[in-house]
């Protein structure tokens, strides 16, 4: 019998063995034929030497792959212990910086996670408006925002205007200390966040200060022509279908448009509509413009947002029965 220790100081142990050791048990129940034992920042490998061998390549893969990408889903897992041919490790190791969307500040990269983050990506790079819809967490504007700093930083486009539907979520926006902008900021900080991880906060300054980068609610859109910019609605679904229409025609002929919303999170009045699932359907077979849908397994939060998006997707279905 062999024993193998294979160290993970590179990547959160936690990450590594999944909730409840969950991910630790579908490697165990891959290879029965090994005694497998974790300890703190360490994996012990006992067994046939042959068997020690695949379990230890399949380990290093995921490891590797943590390391570039951060986090790693159980599905993913699994299909990586379970992959057996080179087409397994094409499809979810990547062995250069190809995929490093924006270089931030303090070494710091940005890249997309996952495999519906990178299909945001290329449906951008064939497309010049593209929808994303998801759920909370899963990276829609985070990547949104990495995609327009990169064609900055190109020089494809000279601006980036970043714009947000000024809607409460359950408080008074009018009963808010300050002027407009204090008041209207506080819709936008998710948008100011992003950006303060790609961009050095003295150079971010300058772009703001030159309105290289604009961020503004979506009513201040109104009248205006978008050219030779990099625009991102966020919080569509807050948007009503005046309001969609009104935005995605001020865009110009060399701009470039990303809508991110979440359906299951409006925040408009009752008597008022979203717009967005509206926009989807009648603009879905128009050439030049693209949708992605992201789901659970691109959250890149907390480990429980992906359970409690589930728990409330469960739950959003059994009211759907009752009411049917």
């Amino acid at each position: 019998m062999t024993e193998t220790i294979i160290n993970l100081e590179n990547v959160n142990p936690i990450e590594f063995f999944g909730v409840n050791n969950k991910k630790l048990e579908v490697l165990k129940k891959s290879f029965p034929l090994l005694k497998i034992l974790s300890r703190g920042t360490q994996i012990k490998l006992s067994g046939a030497p042959e068997q020690i061998n695949v379990a230890k390549e399949k380990i290093e893969l995921i490891l590797h792959y943590m390391e570039r990408n951060g986090n790693l889903s159980e599905n993913y897992f699994e299909k990586i212990i379970g992959g057996d041919d080179a087409e397994v490790v094409d499809h979810f190791i990547e062995n250069n910086a190809a995929d490093v969307l924006v270089f931030g500040p303090h070494g710091k990269t940005v890249r997309a996670r996952t495999v519906n983050q990178k299909q945001m990506v290329q449906a951008t790079e064939k497309n010049d408006i593209l929808f994303a819809i998801g759920p909370a967490g899963t990276g829609k504007t985070y990547t949104a925002v990495a995609l327009a700093v990169r064609a900055l930083k190109n020089k494809v486009v000279k601006k980036i205007i970043l714009t947000r539907p000024a809607v409460e979520a359950g408080e008074n926006l009018g009963f808010l200390p300050g002027d407009l902008k204090e008041k209207i900021d506080p819709y936008l900080r998710p948008l100011y966040d992003a950006l303060d991880d790609m961009i050095p906060a003295d150079k971010l300054g300058y772009y703001m200060s030159t309105r290289i980068i604009e961020i503004a609610p979506l009513a201040y859109m109104r009248g205006r022509t978008l050219d030779h910019a990099f625009i991102i609605l966020d919080e569509a679904q807050n948007a009503n279908d005046l309001q969609l229409k009104m935005f995605l025609t001020r865009i110009g002929p060399h701009a470039k448009a990303i809508i991110t919303g979440d359906p299951t999170q409006i925040d408009l009045p009752r008597n008022q509509k979203s717009g967005l699932e509206k926009a989807i359907r009648i603009l879905k077979n128009i050439h030049g413009i693209a949708h992605v849908e992201l789901d659970e397994e691109d959250v890149v939060r907390h480990k429980l947002v992906k359970a409690i998006i589930k728990a409330y997707e469960k739950e959003y279905d059994k009211e759907g029965e009752r009411h049917s």
